[in-house]
């Protein structure tokens, strides 16, 4: 999964993921942090740096907050402390982490049709329908078991890393340890630190579960890892082993990423045959937005019934065929895809749509997803 955006991502995203649910690490950051990674004895790039890795020497070992995150990793869960200094004591600072983690310039606009154009394009398209016709077997098994369609599996997987082609080259310890002590000033700092650590012990856990050097761990600059860029929280929660070999390897397992892919939207929500999206318009004059605008963009769950909706003065952009049935008793989310300075595009979306943002927490990359799975099926089907 890549993070933020396709990852991904990797977050998932992020995804990226990302969309994803790891146990925190609750530590507080003390403000003379920067001062004190420079005393800790932040050297010059190291010619003996990994070229993978991107990074150079940071004594982390040295860092208060490492020592503390240590401390708790042997209390809580075992470790050896002695093995743990040895294990920061190889991790390298990642600036290109800290940098790609900064947020854009402000005053940028929101442009869903530049986003879309950037995954809903020929190349991807025709490399799913490839990955699908090699994979079918497996992708029916995990529509079978799971309920979610292959061409949302497939869409995923191409949105996130291009079926494997891109999965990311920094060392996920490296790039983890760096966010999780150092990420780059921004109101939610500490949320996200917090966030880092969480999955800082879920890569160390995960690699003494799997009997593999963490240092092994490849991955985005967050620290998503393989075709579906899962975080390691995610791997360890929701990582499947599809593929019956005994072990779960979503960096070289196609077919274990397929069903990690599916396990994961099924345990966020994914209802078996519910509808994603509907296409909607919304009254123009100022005095109805006051009432329908209250109603946008309401987190990541559908919450509103559609009398709800249709109260509000939400109509079908075409025919009335195209809302929903009043009668049932599932809710929706009004979601607006806003296009720089052309028009907004509004729509209805059902709790799978939002079982995708889970994934990676961006009406845009759930909107591509659905697009791009959309146009591989119908590829498929010529």
């Amino acid at each position: 999964m890549s993070f933020p955006v396709p990852a991904l991502l990797r977050l998932s995203a992020l995804i990226v993921s990302l969309a994803i649910s790891p146990a925190l690490y609750a530590d507080s950051m003390k403000t003379a942090h920067t001062n004190a990674k420079h005393k800790a004895g932040k050297k010059k790039p190291s010619p003996a740096a990994d070229a993978q890795s991107d990074g150079e020497f940071v004594n982390f070992g040295q860092w208060r907050e490492v020592g503390l995150f240590i401390d708790d990793m042997v209390a809580r869960n075992g470790f050896n402390r002695t093995e743990l200094n040895k294990t920061f004591s190889k991790a390298r600072y990642i600036d290109s982490a800290i940098t790609l983690m900064k947020p854009a310039p402000p005053g940028r606009p929101k442009n869903w049709t530049a986003y879309r154009l950037r995954f809903v394009e020929p190349v991807r398209i025709n490399a799913g329908m490839q990955f699908w016709s090699k994979y079918e077997g497996e992708l029916t098994r995990a529509e079978i078991e799971y309920g979610v369609p292959a061409e949302i599996i497939v869409a995923i997987l191409g949105v996130e890393t291009m079926y494997g082609s891109n999965t990311g080259n920094f060392r996920v310890m490296d790039a983890i340890t760096t966010l999780a002590f150092d990420y780059p000033a921004t109101p939610n700092r500490e949320m996200r630190m917090q966030f880092f650590r969480g999955e800082l012990e879920n890569t160390l856990l995960f690699a003494r579960e799997s009997h593999i050097d963490p240092f092994s761990l490849l991955g985005s600059y967050a620290g998503a890892i393989g075709l579906p860029q899962f975080m390691p929280g995610s791997i360890r929660q929701y990582a499947v082993d599809f593929d019956g070999d005994g072990k779960i390897d979503l960096r070289n397992s196609p077919v274990d990423a397929i069903g990690s892919v599916a396990h994961f939207l099924s345990e966020h929500g994914w209802r078996r045959g519910l509808p994603l999206v509907y296409p909607v318009k919304a009254p123009a004059d100022d005095a109805a937005a006051q009432i329908w605008q209250p109603l946008l963009n309401k987190g990541l769950e559908a919450t509103y019934s559609v009398d709800d909706i249709k109260t509000a003065g939400i109509a079908p952009m075409d025919n009335p065929s195209a809302m929903p049935d009043a009668a049932s008793d599932l809710k929706y989310g009004l979601i607006d895809l806003q296009n720089a300075n052309g028009p907004t595009e509004y729509w209805l979306a059902s709790d799978n749509f939002f079982a995708i943002t889970k994934y990676n927490r961006s009406y845009f990359y759930a909107m591509s997803v659905i697009d791009l799975s959309q146009a591989i099926r119908a590829a498929r089907e010529q």
